[in-house]
């Protein structure tokens, strides 16, 4: 893998997580493809966890990633999940976000990377910088997250930042301590507490990027380093951007999010 910009593959090596379904198909291969680009780290393993899919899985094939079915990842699955109304339904969202939590469960480095489906990098990341971790980090959120947080952690998110941006770098000692903590506070599983946490009436009831990148921020404030995300959201595909139009883009911001999703913009809280 050859350096861009003369950045070098520092640093611990790690795994990558990407949960997708096939609807996603149109982007991931760019999604595996930018992180062979530009994540500056040594990657040792990419998983793709999804449902049993041919598509999925000749995909992984042909770019030498790895399948996990999604059934095997943890003791439910996405019909024994219950967040809907008569307009909207999150069941399979939230699911995903547990997926990515028991990530300790499926890649072998200390370190591995989530990434949504749907997200390309188009500029160099690094995740650690000695024994600090690094976050990408925006300037709002969604307020349930926070309520979810401190109903789960019995304290306020400490970080003046939302970490919701669709990758994250994640230790697997400190997860699993997340996960301790939160079934010895709830007496219970922590898939358990964190689904009962939730206010159901609510569209974005839980993030796990917030979730844990809190509980991180919490323990040593001053082993973390925020850089602002400079995240992209478009409505076109990512196969219709020429390079040209990629490089300028790439000036301004780290990465592109081909989804859409209404009413998410609700401002920090302060």
């Amino acid at each position: 893998m050859s350096a861009i910009s003369g950045l070098t593959n520092k640093g611990p090596a790690i795994d990558v997580l990407i949960p997708a379904i096939e609807k996603d198909l149109a982007t991931l291969p760019h999604v595996i493809d930018s992180l062979r680009r530009y994540v500056r780290h040594p990657v040792s393993n990419i998983y793709i966890v999804s449902p049993n899919s041919s598509k999925i899985r000749s995909l992984c094939t042909r770019k030498g990633c790895i399948f996990v079915d999604e059934t095997r990842v943890l003791p439910f699955t996405k019909k024994d999940i219950h967040y809907s109304s008569t307009r909207w339904n999150r069941s399979g969202w939230l699911y995903q976000q547990l997926l990515k939590m028991n990530g300790d469960h499926i890649c072998r480095e200390s370190f591995f990377l989530v990434i949504d489906a749907d997200t390309v990098l188009i500029r160099p990341h690094r995740f650690r910088s000695g024994n600090n971790s690094i976050f990408y980090c925006r300037s709002w959120s969604q307020p349930e997250y926070f309520r979810t947080y401190r109903k789960l952690m019995g304290a306020r998110p400490p970080s003046p930042r939302s970490f919701v941006t669709h990758y994250m770098l994640f230790e697997k000692a400190k997860l699993a301590g997340l996960k301790r903590k939160i079934e010895d506070r709830h007496g219970m599983s922590w898939h358990a507490a964190i689904i009962r946490s939730i206010d159901k009436k609510k569209q974005f009831g839980f993030s796990e990027y917030e979730t844990y990148a809190n509980y991180v921020y919490s323990g040593d404030s001053t082993s973390v380093i925020l850089k602002n995300a400079n995240n992209k959201s478009l409505k076109s595909s990512f196969a219709s951007l020429g390079k040209a139009q990629t490089l300028r883009l790439a000036r301004t911001y780290r990465s592109l999010s081909f989804h859409q999703r209404k009413g998410y913009s609700t401002p920090a809280r302060h």
